[in-house]
This record gives structure tokens, C-alpha cells and sequence, in this order.
């Protein structure tokens, strides 16, 4: 207990910090308007920890920061608008990143709730010039385990974790209080092949797509997809380390991991040996588009409710992400992916999302979520032991993000979704269809302007 309460008194001096630095780094920005912008100049195909080596030869300044940097190694296409404030402490580049909501959600049916909360994360980067190459850190920080209740918030056939000595089942779990503390280190090791490593005691190993949270196409939508567990839900891995080579057109990485999911104690570390490892490749054939393929095995990963042990997971993953710019600083992102996880003793099983944003002029969003995914009775914790369900959900919504406030954006949004389950199900649900609503408020840094 002690140590909860002194997470969370560094946890509120810390936040209270970088409100501090995102009005310096807002100042800065304006009070260098023209460095900033000319900072970005040929950004256009270069990949996360590649140096820019034509730009430094063109005798341009160069930024750290690619505009397809996600979340861990994870890349978006080239064309993504980079939400962040940016500032400079010596050598170091900094960069602000965050997304938060004060939303009320309500879930229909009989396993529907209602509730009030915040689903909230800010991320703080560093990087410089140093042996050779450069290197960075990275930190990533959620109020959630004190602004989201109980189990997590209401989201209907979402499920994944423990909770009260059950799965956690049409709810998401808060994030935990570190969701990143890591550091990189990339340098040139060929004509345009860079060599760079990552790890650190929070961050996310070489597998899946961008993290839901990072994902262009999801920034508007408060909600966690119902396929993310078997997608991006080792983006909080307690113990990383992760190595990889590429180009301005593709990427080619490995991990060493702990994949175990984290406990309901969200406030401290859950670590444990480096048992688990994957693989990924990223291509990006144009600025628009980035594809990646992975695959994994995550040790004692997901808890066994029938015999109180823990299932190892062979999980697979493919994605294709898609942005078009928009005129009037307007972006429309699309991804599409589909995950397959193969859990000890138990039938594999696949879930497929489909996911899109449009924003226009950097005020007017519209979003948009449809999923169908297989999930097992102890999943969704009914009382029929080994049979396999497929369900179905469609979510969506809209977000007006007002006038724009010292780099930040805030806004006011609604969000509707429908969830479909079989017959089988029924009894358990009340309805084959069951409806959703949620209002919010929410916060961001504005997009960084090139």
C-alpha cells in the first residue's frame, strides 16, 4: 500500500510537470515557427530510427522524430500527422505526446453497465545525437487506475486479463500506471540500412500493428477494440528488448519479452523472466501505406479460469494501414488486421478488425469500428466450458475538437455501438443485439504543422 501511495503522489507531480513543459514547449514552438517546420523537411519515407543522412548532407536540421514513429519500434506510413509538442533541453529533442477522455459510457443488456471516468495517457520522449548514432528514451504514463473503477470501463465483448479472481469479461481494463519506460539506440550500419535496439522494464516487444492508442485511425475513439487481445495487447510488456535492421522501406525485428499479462495491481511493475519472443516485418511501399506480418509465442500468458494455471499463445498477426491527407490539414486513416491466437489445449481462434478516421480541418472527426472475432465461454465467462463463440461488433462515432488552446486541442464527442452475439449466447446477454452510447470530453496536443 505504501508503495501504491507513492506512485501515485509521483504520478500527480509528474503530470503537474509536463503541463509546466507543454507551455515552454508551446512558446518554443512559437517563438520558432520556421526552425520547427524546416526540422521536418524530408521526412517523407524514413523509417523509426533511421538517420537522415541526405538531409544532413543537404546541410537542412534535421528532427529525431519520424512522422511514422508509434508506439515501441511499431511504425504508421509516412503520411501520419504527427499530434505532439515539441521542445529542446541542450543536445535533446523532446517531444509530447497524450490523449485524454472524460467520458460517460453506458452498455445495454443484461451484462451492460454504465459509468463515469477517464481513459487517459500521456508519453514524454527524449533523443539526441550520440556514439555514433543516436539515442533516445521513452515514457509513458496512465492515470487510469485512478480515474477508471472497479474491473474497467464498459465495452461490450471486450475481454482479456483478471480481475477479482475472474477474467475480466464486456469490460476494459484500466491501463497500468507505466505503460513505457524504455530507451533506444540507432545507428547507420550500411548505405541506407540502420541497425537499432530498444528495451527497457515497460514497453511493447515486435508484434502486431500500432498500439490502439497511437493508431491515427483510433485517436478519436475512446473505446478499446474487442479484437485487442488478439492484436496490440502486449503494448505493456514488463521486461523488453527488441533488435532490428531496416530501410526507408522496410524493417526486419525480433524480441525477447515477458509476456504475461499484468496483474490487477496496476500501480507498480510485473516482472518476470524474458521467455517469450517474435518477429516482425514492416514494408512501405509508399508514404501512404505500412504493412506488417508477425508472429510470437507468449509464455503463461493468459490465465486458465477452469484450472487456475496459465496457457501459453502462439499469436500471428497481419495489418495494412492506409492514409490519405485531406485538404485543410485533414487526414483520413484506415487500418485493417486480423489476429490469430493459438492458446495451449484450446482450438486456435481469429479475430478481424476494420477501422477508419477521417478528420477535416483539424476539427471535424469521424470514426468508426467493425469487428468479428472468436471467443472462448471462459473469455466471455459463461458457464459452458470449451465451446467457442463468434461475436460481432460495430462502434462508431464523432468529435468536434474546438479552437485550438497553447499547442492543445480539446474537444466534445459522442460515440454508438451495436453488439452481436450468437443464440447461444443469448440468455447470458438478454439479446442478440445489444446497444451502446458514451459522451465525452476530451484532450490532445494539436497536429504538430510541417
Amino acid at each position: 500500500m505504501y508503495r501504491g501511495v507513492c506512485v501515485r503522489t509521483a504520478g500527480a507531480s509528474f503530470f503537474s510537470l509536463l503541463l509546466v513543459m507543454s507551455g515552454n514547449a508551446a512558446a518554443q514552438s512559437a517563438a520558432a515557427p520556421g526552425q520547427a517546420a524546416q526540422g521536418h523537411e524530408g521526412h517523407e519515407g524514413q523509417t523509426a530510427g533511421q538517420e537522415h543522412t541526405a538531409d544532413q548532407h543537404a546541410g537542412h536540421a534535421t528532427s529525431m522524430f519520424s512522422m511514422g514513429d508509434a508506439s515501441g519500434t511499431a511504425l504508421q506510413p509516412e503520411s501520419s500527422p504527427m499530434y505532439a509538442l515539441h521542445g529542446a533541453s541542450g543536445p535533446w529533442q523532446l517531444m509530447l505526446h497524450g490523449n485524454a477522455f472524460l467520458q460517460y459510457l453506458d452498455e445495454g443488456g443484461e451484462r451492460g453497465n454504465d459509468q463515469a471516468g477517464s481513459i487517459n495517457w500521456v508519453m514524454l520522449m527524449g533523443r539526441r545525437e550520440a556514439v555514433g548514432g543516436r539515442v533516445g528514451f521513452r515514457s509513458m504514463f496512465s492515470l487510469e487506475p485512478a480515474t477508471i473503477g472497479g474491473c474497467g470501463y464498459p465495452d461490450m465483448l471486450a475481454t482479456g486479463e483478471v480481475c477479482n479472481d475472474g477474467p475480466i469479461h464486456d469490460r476494459q481494463h484500466p491501463h497500468d500506471f507505466f505503460m513505457e519506460l524504455a530507451a533506444d539506440y540507432s545507428r547507420p550500419i550500411a548505405d541506407r540500412v540502420t541497425w537499432q535496439v530498444y528495451g527497457g522494464p515497460a514497453g511493447e516487444p515486435a508484434l502486431g500493428p500500432a498500439a490502439y492508442p497511437h493508431r491515427t485511425s483510433a485517436l478519436p475513439n475512446p473505446l478499446a477494440p474487442i479484437s485487442h487481445h488478439w492484436l496490440d495487447s502486449t503494448h505493456i510488456t514488463f521486461g523488453v528488448v527488441t533488435t532490428g535492421i531496416g530501410t526507408n522501406r522496410w524493417k526486419a525485428e525480433a524480441s525477447l519479452f515477458n509476456g504475461r499479462e499484468p496483474d490487477e495491481h496496476r500501480w507498480d511493475f510485473d516482472f518476470a523472466a524474458l521467455d517469450s519472443y517474435s518477429g516482425r516485418v514492416w514494408f512501405l511501399p509508399t508514404s501512404r501505406w505500412a504493412v506488417q506480418f508477425s508472429a510470437g509465442h507468449l509464455n503463461d500468458a493468459e490465465h486458465d479460469s477452469e484450472t487456475e494455471s496459465h496457457r501459453d499463445v502462439n499469436r500471428a498477426t497481419a495489418s495494412v494501414t492506409y492514409h490519405r491527407p485531406l485538404t485543410d490539414d485533414g487526414i483520413w486513416a484506415t487500418t485493417v488486421a486480423w489476429g490469430r491466437n493459438a492458446e495451449t489445449g484450446v482450438d486456435a481462434t481469429h479475430a478481424v478488425l476494420f477501422e477508419s478516421a477521417a478528420t477535416m480541418r483539424s476539427t471535424h472527426a469521424v470514426f468508426g469500428r467493425f469487428e468479428v472475432a472468436q471467443k472462448s465461454s471462459d473469455d466471455l465467462a459463461v458457464p459452458v466450458f470449451g465451446q467457442m463463440f463468434t461475436v460481432t461488433k460495430l462502434q462508431g462515432g464523432y468529435t468536434w475538437y474546438v479552437r485550438e488552446w497553447r499547442g492543445w486541442s480539446p474537444g466534445i464527442g459522442a460515440t454508438a455501438s451495436a453488439s452481436f452475439v450468437p443464440n447461444d449466447l443469448r440468455p447470458a446477454y438478454g439479446s442478440r443485439v445489444n446497444g451502446g452510447f458514451g459522451v465525452f470530453l476530451t484532450l490532445r496536443p494539436a497536429a504538430h504543422k510541417m
